[in-house]
């Protein structure tokens, strides 16, 4: 921890990188205008709540916190960290599943919290969205202003920051893509050779010569290449200049339902068939195009210990028979098995803002600051193995662990996810059809071998075949880099012998080295699993 004058030190460092970025006091008034008091250290009060994030697992305690207010005090941040020779971290929304963030080593944590506006651009023709930006205020400024969206995550208050430079998906992307699919540029703080830090604009226009750091953040992960201060999003293929003509618009109105498949009512073969279903339902309807695109589905299989199985269903209102369509996929999913599901309520048709808000702020996991979380996932190009459902079923009933907040969720993928090539974007999983996302939950610290076991046992014997690990093969194909697994890259975990980078990039791995040494040749920007230099 920095004491007395080295505090002092470093933030002189950053005020005279300000003052060289900006000229003198015209940039100390542009930090102080949109923050009142910018560097948090250890003595001041907010510092405790700026030091961990969603995932509780996760403190670290840094020399400073430097809130941002803008690119210009982004660049000032960084290169005044750069020259004291600090650590840097960057906290978007804090949703970060690892201690990428937050970790021991980190000494000077950039914030940007504070930066969250959303605006259209005139001069760039495409919607603004700074770094800080939280999903549902997005979602509720484009909607209510231009009649526009995203189709991004459902999670209320994930950062657009990390979500975006991920991948991004959501409830509407089985018709619209990923949200990186509509991602027009990017704008980011990196540092060169020499250690000086700038703001660079990249473009999707492949004749843009920063053209492979705006490829870069399609998909390569938050935290790799510098801080992303502003995303512009226009549709591809979009033309004219009237806002509302230029990125997709949502439904007008949803169908949500949400069934529960009591845990009294299941045996062992009626949860094979639940969840055989599932998988065939999604590997039928995972190709782009077709009737069942404006249906996406979230099953979560909770440990016995909870008492029920959810599924939560959304399907676009608008669609012709799209209340049939719903009752033709709840039946599908129940098809064979005599378990009756005992709806939490009737579906429901909603205006679509007024469901995403119900849908992103209701689950108590979101809301709850003081949780600890593990968590793993797997891509899938076709339905289950049986060896998959066995152990599944195996760990899900154990008699000797009980938690109501262990579960593997079931996510609808695929659709019009897959028009787009696997190397067109850094997101290079491009035919799957649904994908798993297992996780656990709980409070106490002295509690952690257990959970953590618990989740490491299952994940470990759903994949015996392929090393404790989804590798990339005819039924499943890798990790999602935005449900970062730390166990990834230990050997006592994955013992594939395919490394962490190749189940998060695939084939795309080799250029993301390449854009890292470019634009990050000093590994400025790192942590735990961030992409390599060459």
């Amino acid at each position: 921890m920095l004491a007395g004058s080295a505090t002092v030190a470093l933030a002189g460092a950053v005020t005279g990188s300000v003052a060289g970025a900006l000229g003198g006091v015209a940039a100390a008034e542009e930090v102080s205008g949109r923050i009142g008091k910018p560097t948090v250290t250890p003595d001041d009060p907010r510092y405790a709540q700026l030091i961990t994030g969603n995932n509780s697992r996760w403190t670290a305690r840094p020399e400073a916190i430097q809130l941002v207010g803008g690119t210009n005090d982004v660049v000032a941040a960084v290169q005044g960290a750069v020259r004291a020779g600090k650590r840097i971290s960057i906290r978007g929304g804090g949703h970060c599943f690892e201690d990428f963030v937050y970790h021991p080593e980190v000494q000077v944590v950039i914030d940007m919290s504070r930066m969250d506006r959303v605006y259209w651009d005139p001069a760039m023709g495409a919607f603004a969205v700074e770094g800080g930006a939280l999903l549902l205020d997005v979602y509720d400024r484009l909607f209510k202003e231009w009649g526009v969206t995203l189709p991004g995550g459902m999670c209320y208050s994930v950062g657009i920051g990390g979500h975006v430079s991920g991948g991004g998906y959501g409830l509407l992307s089985r018709v619209h893509g990923l949200t990186v699919d509509h991602l027009h540029a990017v704008e980011v703080v990196t540092v060169d050779r020499s250690g000086v830090a700038r703001a660079v604009i990249a473009t999707r226009d492949p004749n843009d010569p920063n053209h492979d750091l705006w490829w870069a953040n399609t998909g390569g992960g938050g935290g790799n290449f510098g801080v992303i201060t502003r995303y512009w999003f226009r549709s591809p293929g979009a033309t004219g200049t009237t806002p509302s003509d230029l990125l997709v618009k949502p439904p007008a109105e949803v169908i949500v339902s949400v069934v529960q498949f009591p845990w009294s009512s299941i045996d062992r073969t009626a949860f094979t068939r639940l969840v055989h279903n599932y998988g065939a339902w999604h590997e039928a309807n995972g190709a782009p195009g077709g009737a069942n695109i404006g249906l996406s589905s979230f099953f979560s299989l909770y440990h016995r210990s909870n008492g029920n199985l959810v599924m939560l269903t959304v399907q676009d209102a608008s669609v012709p028979n799209a209340a049939g369509l719903l009752q033709d996929y709840l039946a599908a999913i129940t098809a064979g098995t005599s378990v009756v599901p005992s709806p939490a309520s009737a579906p429901r048709r909603l205006p679509w803002l007024a469901a995403t808000r119900l849908l992103g702020t209701s689950n108590p996991v979101l809301t709850n600051p003081t949780l600890r979380g593990a968590h793993k996932s797997t891509y899938m190009r076709k339905n289950f193995p049986a060896a998959h459902i066995a152990a599944l079923y195996k760990h899900l009933t154990r008699a000797d662990y009980a938690n109501p907040m262990a579960m593997v969720t079931m996510l609808s993928f695929g659709g019009n996810i897959n028009r787009v090539r696997e190397n067109a974007t850094a997101n290079g999983q491009r035919d799957s059809t649904f994908k798993l996302l297992y996780q656990v939950f709980w409070t106490e610290q002295a509690e952690d071998p257990r959970h953590i076991g618990w989740l490491r046992d299952l994940y470990r014997e759903v994949y015996a075949d392929t090393g404790g690990v989804p590798v990339s093969n005819a039924v499943t194909d890798g990790c999602y880099v935005n449900y970062p697994d730390g166990d990834l890259r230990d050997p006592a975990q994955n013992t594939s012998g395919v490394p962490w980078s190749t189940l998060y990039y695939k084939g795309n791995y080799p250029r993301l080295r390449q854009v890292k040494a470019r634009w990050d040749p000093r590994d400025v920007f790192r942590h735990s699993q961030s992409i390599e230099l060459p």
